[in-house]
């Protein structure tokens, strides 16, 4: 016990310090629970990394395990230098086979895009089967069959459409979806795969600016100066590209075109989180619709497409193993794309995007010998770099946001109404 003159003394020191007014209390206890919360989870993190084993050990011949106050039994272990355990080998095992298992699924996702861009420039150019209405419509029929097969076996999660104005949402990506595919697969018979490619990286220009106009979606100056970079290096592609073709040239921007408009018409339509669909999911929904479309496409504008495939699977079976094999590369380009994703992120996915369009234009460079000139490889690298730093604006305005929205968070869960004060504050 205490002498009153001692509590006495204390309590008049305690009352002579200044206090903190009510807003700078509020602002101090939110970062000191902000900070215990971050060590809280720190602290469950490692406990879940490295679990603490129990091990009691017993002389040989006495009692070898022992039960504990719940009931349960610990495990006891005799006395050896064998059983000491090392932290973490289990995790460092687990680590190197995700990361075998994440490098080999990337490297199947490359193969896929290329091999399917490679071998369509076979075809229609090499080969001379001058129907790519038709060949899309073959890797539909190909991705309908797999995808189906693919959910029925368990491989992926099974999604189902909620309403019918689910299923139209559905039906307008798909028919968008189309006329990406078809107008890359006409492009392909009049422009090489390297000037193919170079069209094909402006995507984010496109997504950009139908973003701002169609779901009125701004994006910080920074993104928009990205974008400089790359429509001039397309420009000078084009101005120097040796096999220029205006109808494989308008085909390709249009397919461009189309691809970022999906995009930007999923992230629209599909704002509910029950609506949402993973990759594979939102193929199989789409195929039906996308068949019955190029169905209809093929016997309007290509009559006379089956009857060219049947006589040439019949002369020559190397035909139809070589748009079998494209078929399903086609799957799989969808397959690895989810698994990619699953894995990583959809930012490292564009990122390896960008790296495949410059394998794909090495690869068919040196495969169908078309020429190049300096200059048109000079615009596609200036295109390639505005890409690039196109994805890292990106991934810093989208961590700005997040850091502002954990911040209004922090600020409206604050006690007694004071988040008015605490934002005059900041």
């Amino acid at each position: 016990r205490r002498r009153p003159s001692v509590l006495a003394d204390a309590r008049a020191r305690l009352g002579a310090r200044p206090r903190r007014s009510s807003s700078e209390s509020v602002l101090v206890g939110a970062v000191v629970g902000s900070r215990c919360r971050s060590q809280v989870r720190f602290a469950s993190n490692e406990a879940n990394r490295f679990p603490i084993r129990r091990h009691r050990e017993f002389p040989s011949g006495s009692r070898p395990e022992e039960k504990d106050d719940d009931g349960s039994v610990e495990e006891t272990r005799p006395r050896s230098s064998e059983s000491t355990n090392i932290h973490g080998l289990d995790d460092i095992k687990m680590a190197s086979s995700m990361s075998a298992y994440t490098l080999s699924t990337i490297a199947a996702w490359y193969f896929s895009n290329i091999g399917v861009i490679l071998l369509n420039k076979y075809l229609l150019s090499v080969w001379g089967f001058k129907f790519p209405i038709f060949l899309t419509m073959c890797h539909m029929v190909m991705c309908l069959v797999l995808a189906a097969a693919t959910r029925s076996l368990g491989f992926v999660p099974r999604q189902n459409l909620k309403s019918r104005r689910h299923l139209l949402k559905i039906a307008v990506l798909a028919v968008v979806f189309v006329a990406s595919v078809v107008g890359g697969n006409v492009s392909l018979r009049f422009i090489p795969v390297s000037f193919n490619q170079a069209i094909g990286a402006t995507t984010p220009f496109f997504t950009a600016l139908l973003s701002l106009f169609i779901m009125r979606q701004k994006e910080t100056p920074e993104v928009y100066v990205t974008l400089v970079p790359i429509v001039l290096g397309i420009v000078l592609a084009s101005k120097a590209e040796p096999l220029f073709h205006l109808t494989g040239f308008i085909a390709c921007f249009s397919a461009t075109f189309a691809r970022a408009l999906k995009s930007v018409l999923q992230g629209l339509l599909l704002t509910n989180e029950t609506e949402k669909l993973d990759s594979l999911n939102l193929l199989l929904f789409m195929s039906p619709v996308a068949l019955l479309v190029l169905v209809s496409a093929v016997t309007v504008m290509e009559p006379d497409a089956f009857g060219v495939f049947a006589e040439n699977c019949v002369s020559s079976p190397k035909f139809f193993c070589i748009i079998t094999l494209n078929c399903v590369l086609a799957f799989s380009v969808n397959l690895t794309n989810f698994l990619v994703t699953k894995c990583t992120s959809p930012l490292t996915l564009q990122v390896l995007g960008n790296a495949k369009g410059a394998v794909a234009v090495v690869v068919s460079i040196f495969l169908f010998k078309n020429p190049v000139s300096p200059v048109g490889m000079f615009g596609y690298s200036i295109t390639i770099m505005g890409v690039v730093a196109y994805s890292e604006a990106k991934k810093r305005s989208k961590e700005k946001l997040r850091r502002r929205e954990d911040l209004g968070e922090l600020l409206s869960g604050a006690p007694n109404g004071s988040g008015g004060k605490l934002n005059q504050l900041k």
